[in-house]
Formats: structure tokens, sequence, C-alpha cells
């Protein structure tokens, strides 16, 4: 088991496989792309499932998988197969665009993938091309319906933006009446590869708030452990909503997570820097219980919260991230 020095469980595994994306949403990156790493600079396959034991052998019991945008990565099915026949993982999900995921969607029900995060922050097409710059909601929406179809459950992660999408708050939250779908709602970040810090004018408070007023009945309910979102119900609705203060960090408290970035760089906050290359331990001999060891050691000199880890940071593109 692992548990960092605030006394925190650490049980749960983000792997960005790739920094690329088929979209350009402006609040992740620039319109013209970042500078994509080579495919050197990446993890391999064989690098990330090595990992993943590794990580399964020291307590890390659920595994997303995220970009970029993971399905344009070629081998994107093998791996999956790969790391879901690992033992110890119990928990395998996934987040995804959308736009290239339709035709895999058998396949990851077979996997036994029982839950994927969809990034759709409007349900207008003509503010999805403003918003992504690319004319993909059709792909998207159909990738959304076969989910549902083979009882995937789906979690809509909408990122609320002023004078871009707030229109599309009650819409969103008026899907979850008749599906049985979270749509969760998440404060903009300043990781859109400029190194500008925006001013947030639409927190957590806000959002709920334009919620309540239009659905008086909305209750909190029960957040699961280590949940960045919160929780609540619409009585009579088949699904929920979540909201998640990315940008104010009220969930730090109860973080469970780490990551590894595309290039293989181990983050024990999303808001550090990264912590050391596993990628380098990973090509230069180490054995797993030396990576392991090194894991422990980075996760016993943890941040307290995000606001720490930031004081030391550059912000960058979500991308390269792994959201």
């Amino acid at each position: 088991m692992l548990r960092d020095n605030h006394n925190r469980i650490i049980n749960y595994l983000r792997l960005a496989v790739t920094d690329r994306c088929n979209l350009r949403c402006f609040y992740c990156m620039p319109e013209h792309g970042i500078d994509w790493l080579s495919r050197a600079d990446l993890l391999s396959m064989g690098e990330m499932v090595r990992l993943c034991r590794i990580l399964a052998g020291l307590g890390i019991s659920k595994v997303r998988i995220t970009g970029g945008e993971p399905f344009v990565r070629k081998d994107i099915i093998p791996l999956l197969t790969e790391i879901s026949a690992i033992e110890g993982i119990t928990e395998f999900t996934l987040t995804t665009n959308g736009v290239l995921t339709a035709p895999f969607v058998p396949q990851l029900k077979e996997l036994g993938i029982r839950s994927v995060n969809l990034s759709l922050d409007t349900l207008d097409p003509a503010r999805f091309f403003a918003i992504t710059r690319r004319n993909e909601y059709d792909a998207v929406m159909h990738t959304f319906h076969e989910l549902l179809a083979h009882g995937i459950a789906v979690k809509l992660n909408a990122v609320v933006m002023d004078g871009r999408n707030t229109q599309d708050i009650l819409p969103m939250v008026a899907l979850t009446r008749d599906l049985p779908v979270s749509v969760r709602f998440i404060e903009e970040m300043p990781f859109n590869g400029t190194g500008q810090i925006h001013p947030l004018t639409w927190n957590h408070v806000r959002i709920a708030d334009t919620i309540r007023a239009a659905y008086p009945s909305l209750t909190k309910i029960t957040d699961p452990a280590g949940a960045t979102a919160a929780h609540y119900a619409i009585p009579g609705h088949r699904g929920n909503v979540g909201i998640i203060a990315a940008y104010s960090r009220s969930f730090c408290g109860t973080c469970n997570r780490i990551r590894i970035t595309p290039e293989g760089m181990l983050k024990t906050c999303l808001y550090d820097n990264g912590v050391f290359s596993v990628r380098d331990l990973l090509r230069t001999g180490a054995t797993d219980a030396q990576i392991a060891t090194s894991i422990q050691d980075a996760i016993v000199h943890r941040a307290a919260d995000g606001f720490e880890a930031e004081r030391k940071s550059v912000h960058e593109s979500m991308a390269s991230i792994g959201g």
C-alpha cells in the first residue's frame, strides 16, 4: 500500500499514453498545437505495461488511460488489453474526446471497461467547433450513444468557460433526467500552453447556484472515496451531476492519485512539474524493485495540496499533463 506523507492512501494511476490530440480546444493548447514529443520520447507499450505491473504491486488498483487523446495512438487496443490483464488492477477506465472512439466501444466492453469519461463542453455543434476548432461534434455524439448502448457508464466532462458555454449548463443537466449519465462541470484551469494565468469567473459555487436556481431540489449526495467531484442528485432523474473544483482545489485533502505523463514523468500532483523520470529508470537498467523504491520515496515527499505544488511549477498544456 502506498501512503504519502500526509497519510493519504495512493491507489489510483492516471497514465497519459500520448500528448497528441485531434482537437485543438482553446483552453487546452494554442491553435497551432504544441511541440509534439517524438516517438522515441514516449513511453513504449512494453514500458507502460511494466510500469503498471510495478505499481499494481505497490497497491495501485485503479488505472485511467488519458492523453492527449488515447485513440490517436495506433497500439491503444493491444495496450489496453495488456493492462486490463494485470493482477491487482480492479478498476480500469479511460478518458477520451470521442472523435475516434465509437468503432472500439465493443472491444472496450469486452476488456471490462465499465466506465468512460467523455469530454464534451457543449451540446451545440457551432459552439463545439468554436471551442475545439474542429468539426467533430457528430463523431463525439456517436461515441456517446454507442457507449450507452453497450452499457458502459458515461461521465460527461464539461469545462465551464465564461462567454463560451455557460448557456450549456442547464441543457447538459437535463440529459440526466432520462439518461443514466453523470454530467460533470469542471472549473476552467490555467493549463492552456500559454503560460498565462486567467482569472476564474465561474467557480464551483457559481456553477452549483446556477443549477440550483433551475432545480431547487438539487441535493448533495455522498462522494466516492478520493473523488474530485462534489456529486448531486435531482429527484426523478436517472443520472447525476458532479462539480469539479479544479481551479479552487477543494479536493486536495483526499487526493489518492498519481500521474505518469506521456514521456514518463511521475507527477505526484496535477500542479507540479513532475518529480522524476520513470522512463529514464526503465531505460537505464533499473530493476522493478529499484523503480518501486524511487516511486515510494517520491510519494513520501508529496506536496500537501495543489497550491504548494504550483509554487514551483510552470503552467503547461493539459495535453502534455494527462488530464
